[in-house]
């Protein structure tokens, strides 16, 4: 699985971050993602992560 976060619409609240810091970090005011792939390991934190962001920023790719 890949996440990106559209840059254009995050609103840099840090919730990704808290939720998944395995692959969310903050990068100034706004969030991205710091890896390519998702472990494994961190596909439901980074799921849960994506369904909490407020203004949907964040793309997950299957």
């Amino acid at each position: 699985m890949k996440a990106t976060v559209d840059v254009d619409t995050c609103t840099g609240c840090g919730l990704c971050a808290d939720t998944c810091p395995e692959v969310f970090e903050m990068d100034g005011d706004v969030a991205r993602a710091k890896v390519s792939e998702v472990p494994q390991e961190h596909v439901e934190s980074c799921q849960e992560a994506a369904d909490g962001c407020p203004v949907e920023a964040i793309t997950l790719e299957f």
